[in-house]
């Protein structure tokens, strides 16, 4: 069960990185340094947009209107980090 916690620890580490990659190309394309218009980084942001958005429209949602300041990749960093450091640590001390 320790070995299941690890891998689900190791999966919070991919998602975070895929949630900072989306950031990243989101603020690139919002300031014209990478054409959106390209096949590849259209693909790449729907593809982004299709494994982020799930999570991100909820906190969305719940978040009251910043302007145009999206807050909610912030908001799910900090729950992932919680999850990762808190909830699973004390998950596998219940089962040691």
């Amino acid at each position: 069960m320790i070995e299941l916690l690890g891998f689900i620890s190791y999966l919070i580490d991919l998602y975070v990185y895929v949630i900072l990659a989306s950031v990243i190309l989101s603020w690139l394309m919002a300031f014209g340094v990478v054409n959106p218009y390209n096949r590849f980084v259209s693909a790449l942001a729907q593809a982004l947009a299709a494994v982020t958005e799930p999570l991100l429209r909820p906190i969305r949602n719940a978040l009251p209107d910043f302007g145009g300041v999206d807050f909610s990749p912030l908001v799910l960093l900090l729950g992932l980090f919680f999850i990762q450091s808190v909830v699973l640590p004390n998950l596998a001390k219940l089962l040691v």
